[in-house]
C-alpha cells in the first residue's frame, strides 16, 4: 500500500490531476449552496481516531471533524470543514472561511488546488467540494460551537482493499448507499463520497463520479 508523504511532490500530483478533470458544477435554483474544504496537511499523531489508527509519521491527512451536538443540521455526524455560501462568496472563499472559522487554519486562495463534483443531499444542500493544500506543521483549534473534534485521517486510509463499502441503500432509491471504512469505523455519504472521488481523482487520477450515491436516512435531516 502507497503512503502519501505531505510534501511538493504529492501537491504536483494533486494538482496535475485536479487540472485534467472536468468537474460536474450543478445548477439548482431550489436547494441551499455550501462548500467544504478537503484540507491536506501532515498527519502528526493528533486528533487521531483513539485506538481505531496506528501512527503514521510523517503522512499527508485530511482534516475531518465530528459536528456538535448542539447544531441543527447534521449534528454529532463526520464533516470536512464547511458551510453554507454568503452572497457574493465563490465556493472556493466559502470554504477558506469555514476552514479557518471552525479549526483555526488560516489560508490564502493560492492554497486551493480545485474542485471536486457538486453533490447534492437529501437535506437540501448543493455542495462544492474544494481541495485545498494545508501542508506542514499546521495546528487546528476547535471552534467548540460547531465541532466537536477534530481528526487528521491519513490519506493511505482511503486506499485500503475493503474501500469503498456499498448498502443496499434505502426504500425511496435503486442507489447504493456508499462508505468509507476507516480504522474500525465508517463515514457514510455524503462525506464518504466525497472522500472516495479525492481517492479516484485527486491521488490515483482516475475520472470518478459519486452523485449517484445514496445517502442513509441519518443523513437526511
Amino acid at each position: 500500500m502507497k503512503q502519501y508523504l505531505c510534501n511538493i511532490d504529492l501537491e504536483k500530483r494533486i494538482s496535475a490531476n485536479l487540472a485534467g478533470f472536468e468537474r460536474v458544477s450543478l445548477s439548482a435554483d431550489n436547494l441551499r449552496r455550501a462548500a467544504v474544504a478537503l484540507t491536506i496537511v501532515d498527519y502528526q499523531g493528533l486528533g487521531a481516531l483513539s485506538g481505531l489508527l496506528s501512527a503514521v509519521d510523517n503522512a499527508a491527512a485530511l482534516i475531518l471533524t465530528r459536528r456538535s451536538a448542539r447544531l441543527k443540521d447534521h449534528a454529532g455526524q463526520w464533516a470536512f470543514p464547511g458551510g453554507s455560501i454568503d452572497p457574493g462568496e465563490s465556493p472556493e472563499q466559502a470554504a477558506l472561511r469555514e476552514l479557518d472559522e471552525e479549526v483555526g487554519l488560516h489560508l490564502t486562495d493560492e492554497k486551493v488546488i480545485g474542485c471536486l463534483d457538486d453533490f447534492v443531499t437529501r437535506s437540501g444542500f448543493r455542495i462544492t467540494p474544494v481541495v485545498i493544500w494545508g501542508g506542514d506543521g499546521v495546528n487546528l483549534v476547535a471552534n467548540e460551537r460547531e465541532v466537536a473534534s477534530i481528526h487528521r485521517i491519513p490519506c493511505r486510509e482511503l486506499l485500503r482493499d475493503d474501500a469503498p463499502v456499498f448498502d443496499q441503500g434505502v426504500e425511496e432509491s435503486s442507489q447504493p448507499v456508499l462508505f468509507m471504512p476507516v480504522g474500525d469505523s465508517y463515514i457514510a455519504t455524503p462525506t464518504a463520497a466525497m472522500l472516495y472521488q479525492f481517492r479516484e481523482v485527486a491521488l490515483a487520477g482516475r475520472e470518478t463520479r459519486v452523485a449517484h450515491f445514496e445517502q442513509p436516512y441519518f443523513a437526511w435531516q
